[in-house]
C-alpha cells in the first residue's frame, strides 16, 4: 500500500488530536446507548410494540417474534424533487429486499426536502440552510421509536444528506446506508444554457427563451446533472464508506439501480448488532473518514458549500474539524476531474469516463486519502475503486483502471490543478472560502473600490441601471446565518459574469452563501464573523479598495475601518414562514462551526 502523504497524515493526526474530547464523549454516549438498545424492539413493552406493528400486515409475526432485523427506512421523497421522486417506489420494493434476507423494514418517517433550483433568488431560499437542521431533527424524530436495527436513508441533494448524516450520527451505535435514486439523463448543453442566463441577464433573451432553456436542462426524474452540493453529497458518502460501491450515479428507474437498491438493504441487514459484521455508523465516520470526504471534494471540483457542512457533520460525530483544514489538504490534493461548472461535461460524463471509482483509485495510489476506513462494505475503501455492473442478472464489479476521457478525468501524475481550488482567504475583513478551480488564474487577484450591498436585489437593480460596469469588487452583506439564514446568491452569477465578459475586473465578497454551481467570478463566500453583529463587513462604506487575492490567501480593505460604526442590520423579512425559523437564526453559530443552531445549543 502507497504511503500516506505527509500533508493528509498531518491535518488528520492534528483534527484527531482536537477532537479527542469531544470524540470520546461521542463514542462513549454511543456505546452506552448501544448497549441500552441492544436487540432494538425487543426491549419495548408488549403495547408499544404492538403500537408498532400494528400496520404492518405481512411482516407482523416476524417482527412480533423479533425474527431478524428490523430496517428503518428514512426518506426523503417528494414529487417535486426530481432527485427525489423515484424514491416513491422505494420502500415497498425495499421491504421486499428485505424479506429475502429474513429482515423486514418499516418506513421510520420522512423528512422534509426543499429545492434550492425552485428558492433560488426569492424568499424561500432563507428557509433553506436551517432545513438542514429540521432534516437531522425529523431524523431523530424518526428514530426515536427504538424499533430498528439499522438505517436506510433516502436522500440525496443539498441540505438533505448533511442534515440526515447529522440526524443518523446521534443513532450511530446502528449501521447506515445511503440509498441514492441517480442523476436524470443530460439535456440542454451546459455553455448553451449559461450563455442564455447572460443573455437574458443582458435584456437580449426573452421570459420564454429562458425557461424553454432551462426546462431542456432540467427535464426528467433524477438528479440535477451539474456538479453542485448534490452530486458532490453523494461523492463524499463513497469516500466516507457510507454508499455502496459506485452508487451514485447509476441513472433511475435501471435494472442496475434496482440491483443496487437491493444489494443495499442486504447488506445493511447483515451488519447490525445481532451478527458477525458489526460496523455502526458512528465508527464508520470517523476522522479518517471524514479527511476521504474533504479530499474527495477537493480533488474533484466539488461544491463550495461543503465548506459549511463537512464541519457540521463532523461535529455531529465529535469531530472538530477548520477551514485551516481544508486549506492545508487543499494545497496537497491536485483537481483531478473536470465536471460543470468546472468543466464541460456533466456527471453522466464523468461516470462514463471512470467516474467516483477512477477518482478513489488514483487517490489510494497517491496516499491522498485513507484506506484503512471502515466501510459498510466487505472490501474497505479498496472496493470504492470499482464500478457496478450486472451480469447475468447479477450484480458485480469491476475495476476503473483508466480514464475513458481525459478531458473530464485525469490521473494525480498529470493534473487539470495542481490543489484542490478551495482556499481559505482571511485579513482585517474577516475567514472565508474562495473556490478556484472555475476562476481564470489571471483572476485570483482583485483590487478595486467597493460597492456595498444589503441584499442581492440591489446588487440587481444597480447592474440594469448600469452603476456597475466598472472594476469592482461587489459586497453583499448581512446574508450570514443569523441575519437571514445564509441563502445561495447564486442570481448573482449572470450579471457579475456579464461585467466580466465586458472586461471589467469583478470579485464578489459575502457573508452568504453561493450555489454549488458557482462558477468563473473571483468569490469570498461564506466571510466570518458576519456583518450582523458588528462584523468587518458592517463596517465598509462604497468606494473602500478592497483586495481578495487567492495566491497570498488575503481578503482585506486597505482603509483602516477599526473604529468606524457598524452600518445598522436590515429588518428581518416576515412571510412565507421566514419568521418561524428566528429561533433557529437567533442561535446558529459561525460559517466555520457549520452554521448549526441544533449543534451550537446541543453543545456539540
Amino acid at each position: 500500500m502507497t504511503d500516506l502523504h505527509p500533508a493528509i497524515a498531518r491535518v488528520t493526526a492534528r483534527i484527531a488530536e482536537r477532537s479527542a474530547p469531544t470524540r470520546r464523549r461521542y463514542l462513549d454516549l454511543m456505546d452506552r446507548e448501544g448497549d441500552r438498545f441492544s436487540g432494538g424492539r425487543h426491549h419495548l413493552g408488549c403495547s408499544n410494540l404492538a403500537h408498532g406493528f400494528a400496520a404492518s400486515e405481512g411482516d407482523k409475526p416476524a417482527l412480533a417474534a423479533g425474527r431478524g432485523p428490523n430496517l428503518a427506512i428514512v426518506t426523503a421523497f417528494n414529487d417535486m424533487l426530481s432527485a427525489h421522486q423515484p424514491y416513491g417506489r422505494y420502500p415497498d420494493a425495499m421491504k421486499l429486499y428485505a424479506r429475502e434476507v429474513g429482515a423486514t423494514a418499516q418506513v421510520a418517517g420522512g423528512v422534509p426536502a426543499m429545492c434550492d433550483g425552485v428558492t433560488q433568488g426569492h424568499d424561500g431560499m432563507e428557509l433553506s440552510l436551517f432545513s438542514r437542521d429540521v432534516i437531522a431533527l425529523s431524523t431523530a424524530v424518526a428514530m426515536s421509536h427504538a424499533m430498528f436495527d439499522g438505517m436506510a436513508l433516502l436522500g440525496i441533494c443539498d441540505k438533505i444528506v448533511p442534515g440526515l448524516v447529522m440526524g443518523a450520527l446521534r443513532f450511530g451505535w446502528l449501521p447506515a446506508i445511503f440509498v441514492p435514486s441517480g442523476p436524470m439523463p443530460t439535456g440542454l448543453g451546459n455553455r448553451e444554457k449559461q450563455k442564455v442566463r447572460q443573455l437574458y441577464a443582458e435584456g437580449k433573451a426573452t421570459r420564454a427563451d429562458l425557461l424553454e432553456s432551462e426546462s431542456a436542462s432540467y427535464h426528467a426524474a433524477g438528479t440535477c446533472t451539474f456538479y453542485g452540493t448534490a452530486n458532490s453529497n453523494q461523492m463524499m458518502l463513497e469516500l466516507m464508506g457510507l454508499h455502496l460501491p459506485g452508487a451514485s450515479f447509476v441513472p433511475p428507474n435501471t435494472p442496475l439501480r434496482s440491483a443496487l437498491t437491493r444489494a443495499a438493504v442486504h447488506r445493511l441487514a447483515a451488519i447490525g448488532q445481532d451478527g458477525d459484521d458489526y460496523r455502526p455508523m458512528g465508527r464508520v465516520v470517523d476522522e479518517k473518514a471524514v479527511v476521504n470526504a474533504a479530499v474527495g471534494l477537493l480533488a474533484t471540483g466539488g461544491s463550495t458549500n461543503h465548506a459549511i457542512h463537512l464541519p457540521a457533520m463532523a461535529r455531529a460525530a465529535g469531530i472538530v474539524i477548520d477551514w485551516q483544514d481544508l486549506d492545508e489538504l487543499s494545497a496537497a490534493v491536485p483537481l483531478i476531474a473536470r465536471v460543470y461548472p468546472n468543466g464541460a461535461g456533466d456527471v453522466n460524463h464523468f461516470h462514463a469516463a471512470g467516474g467516483i471509482g477512477f477518482v478513489v483509485r488514483e487517490l489510494l495510489n497517491a496516499g491522498l486519502i485513507h484506506g484503512d476506513i471502515l466501510t459498510v462494505n466487505e472490501g474497505g475503501m479498496a472496493a470504492q475503486a470499482t464500478e457496478p455492473t450486472l451480469a447475468d442478472g447479477a450484480l458485480s464489479y469491476r475495476a476503473v483502471v483508466e480514464s475513458a476521457d481525459r478531458a473530464i478525468l485525469a490521473p494525480v501524475s498529470e493534473p487539470f490543478l495542481a490543489d484542490g481550488g478551495m482556499r481559505l482567504v482571511s485579513g482585517n475583513l474577516g475567514r472565508g472560502t474562495f473556490k478556484t478551480s472555475a476562476v481564470d488564474e489571471g483572476r485570483w487577484t482583485i483590487e478595486a473600490p467597493c460597492a456595498v450591498f444589503d441584499t442581492q436585489e440591489a446588487v440587481q437593480a444597480a447592474f440594469q441601471a448600469g452603476e456597475l460596469d466598472r472594476d469592482v469588487v461587489v459586497v453583499v452583506r448581512f446574508q450570514g446565518p443569523r441575519a437571514n439564514g445564509m441563502p445561495e446568491l447564486h442570481k448573482l452569477t449572470p450579471p457579475l459574469g456579464v461585467l466580466q465578459d465586458k472586461g471589467f475586473r469583478v470579485a464578489l465578497v459575502t457573508d452568504g452563501r453561493m450555489s454549488g454551481a458557482s462558477g468563473k467570478v473571483p468569490a469570498a463566500i461564506h466571510v466570518t464573523p458576519e456583518a450582523l453583529g458588528g462584523g468587518p463587513l458592517a463596517k465598509l462604506r462604497d468606494g473602500d479598495v478592497v483586495r481578495l487575492c487567492a495566491n497570498r490567501g488575503e481578503i482585506a480593505v486597505l482603509a483602516d475601518i477599526e473604529n468606524r460604526e457598524p452600518a445598522p442590520a436590515p429588518a428581518a423579512d416576515m412571510g412565507l414562514g421566514r419568521e418561524l425559523f428566528a429561533i433557529l437564526r437567533t442561535h446558529a453559530c459561525g460559517a466555520e462551526q457549520g452554521a448549526s443552531a441544533m449543534l451550537a445549543q446541543a453543545g456539540l
